[in-house]
């Protein structure tokens, strides 16, 4: 508290000292003026400290210009002769800082693409078809959290926080921390008595709430609020993006708030690290992003990527092209689950914001290219995809599923780009009214009329290997698929019509099946029992393997 009190009596003592004349007229006494500036500073300095305890401000000089304004201004008109003369100059400073501030974002618009600037790369992103391929939407994570809250002592206490996905022990899970539900609630309550827990990728796990008193959160009052505590241990810090929960692979919690600097004249931001909170203790550390800790997965706060995102997107030729000629400029979509972006994880474990861009243009559904920010160095990568082909973005694949499920209506949650066997597409959970999960629907960025849907992820994607092969789809350039041959004894064969063609499952004598849409291989359609065939296959590691081609001896 020390550093409020006295940040806020220098600047409330000079506020008064601006605003009461200190040389008064000669009608007025001297005992008259003193009273005037005890009593103004008096005021000034308890509405400086209850501004910036309020409001979590940074106690920066820079941040009390608009004050200046206002009692440079008063100070001159209640001033006489030279005294108002240097208060008049001092207004017309304090106008031209303030014009200074205000307009700054006209101006370090170039400065701001710099900050953002991302490696550029052609390719989609690969995916491993022997991994589950999509996370549990977190409304649905959340809808199931909620319904488990029973499980938490007192409970009319509290209520449920924000969700944060992350990694702990291996597993990919949402945490939420458990929240006071009023002031009252918190007086009584003084702590909070926990956090759930439930996994990101199995839509039937339970959700298991985990013991740990917290008494600095989010929903705390006073100094106990974390987002204060964190201000009066760092006074002159700028931080950017709600504070988040992070739990260390023992289950320990700790909030974290991404802090960083101004691109200039205090706007615009770029992040240089983390502060850390023991919500039991109140014990903070700060970190820069080089040094943070292993358990943290998401030290960049979504609020800071969608921020970048929109520099990189807006103002490739500066700011009055990104409001007049547009040339270039890419807008990044609000789709996401987080502040417009989604976490994703790659196959190392790494998490990443996801966000994909499209045209400013009105009416048009095309996308440009997206973003895979990195959650703790802030390094992002832009992919364009094959720049010979146009792709859907975000909002058409969400469209299509709404259009998809219109009787039922359905909606889809966290549209994520994948590439699926060579192909770029769209995979998104559908939810119903309710919040529940349904189903999982693929669609191609690249031809929107193949799109399939599953009760799983892995199901879907089954289903989509057959759509591509029936529907002129590739199932080249699988993520890490080896193009493999084989020949062999056809045990068994099986046949199912799919549209205008059919589909062949077959079993080889060694022990290893395969699929074939007779779209690619029209000799498939004759194949039966004891065929000696030449394969030529995708090794994918699924339970049927996709057929690129298939010759049969004697045909």
């Amino acid at each position: 508290m020390g550093s409020i009190f006295l940040f806020s009596l220098i600047i409330g003592l000079i506020s008064a000292l601006i605003l009461v004349p200190v040389f008064p007229n000669k009608t007025e006494g001297k005992q008259p003026v003193r009273g005037f500036l005890i009593g103004a500073a008096v005021v000034l300095v308890s509405a400086v400290f209850g501004f910036y305890y309020l409001t979590n401000l940074d106690y920066n000089v820079a941040s009390v210009w608009p004050l200046l304004i206002i009692v440079s201004a008063a100070g001159a008109v209640f001033s006489v002769g030279t005294e108002r003369l240097v208060k008049a100059g001092l207004f017309v400073v304090s106008l031209a800082v303030g014009g200074y501030f205000l307009t700054a974002f006209v101006f370090n618009a170039d400065e701001k693409f710099e900050t953002a600037k991302m490696a550029e790369k052609v390719e989609i992103k690969s995916f491993d078809e022997k991994e589950t391929p999509a996370s549990v939407p977190p409304k649905f994570a959340r809808n199931k959290m909620k319904k488990a809250f029973g499980q938490v002592p007192n409970t009319s206490y509290y209520e449920l926080g924000s969700l944060q996905v992350q990694k702990v022990n291996g597993e990919y899970v949402y945490i939420a921390p458990v929240e006071f539900s009023g002031f009252f609630k918190w007086l009584n309550g003084d702590k909070v008595p926990g956090y759930f827990t439930i996994s990101a990728t199995d839509s039937s796990a339970n959700p298991k709430f985990v013991k740990a008193d917290m008494a600095y959160t989010p929903s705390a009052y006073f100094n106990k609020n974390i987002e204060r505590h964190i201000r009066m241990k760092y006074p002159k810090r700028i931080f950017y993006g709600e504070p988040q929960l992070e739990v260390d692979d023992q289950g320990k919690p700790h909030y974290i708030r991404t802090y960083g600097e101004f691109v200039s004249a205090r706007n615009g931001f770029k992040a240089q690290g983390i502060v850390s909170v023991n919500p039991k203790t109140g014990a903070t550390k700060a970190y820069a992003l080089s040094e943070i800790p292993d358990f943290i997965d998401g030290a960049i706060s979504p609020e800071t990527v969608s921020l970048q995102n929109s520099y990189y997107g807006n103002y490739i030729h500066g700011f009055w092209n990104s409001k007049f000629g547009k040339s270039d400029v890419k807008l990044p979509s609000d789709e996401g689950t987080e502040a417009n972006v989604s976490p994703v994880f790659n196959e190392k474990g790494e998490m990443y914001y996801f966000t994909d861009f499209t045209s400013p243009k009105e009416g048009v559904d095309s996308m440009l290219g997206y973003s895979l920010t990195n959650a703790r160095t802030g390094k992002a990568t832009y992919y364009t995809g094959n720049l010979e082909e146009s792709y859907m973005d975000s909002q058409g694949a969400l469209q299509i599923i709404e259009k998809k499920f219109i009787e039922k209506k359905w909606k889809g949650q966290m549209p994520i780009l994948y590439n699926f066997y060579g192909e770029a597409s769209w995979l998104t959970p559908v939810l119903d009214s309710n919040g529940f999960l349904q189903n999982y629907f693929i669609v191609s960025a690249a031809n929107p009329e193949i799109s399939v849907s599953g009760t799983t992820p892995n199901e879907a994607l089954r289903q989509y290997k057959t759509a591509l092969q029936r529907g002129g789809g590739t199932v080249d350039g699988s993520s890490k698929a080896e193009e493999k041959k084989v020949s062999g004894k056809v045990l068994r064969v099986y046949k199912e019509k799919s549209g205008d063609f059919t589909l062949v499952s077959f079993l080889l004598e060694n022990r290893q099946s395969y699929v074939v849409s007779s779209e690619n291989a029209p000799v498939a359609i004759y194949l039966q029992e004891g065929d000696q065939v030449s394969v030529t296959y995708l090794e994918t590691g699924e339970q049927f393997l996709p057929v690129k081609e298939l010759k049969v001896k004697g045909l």
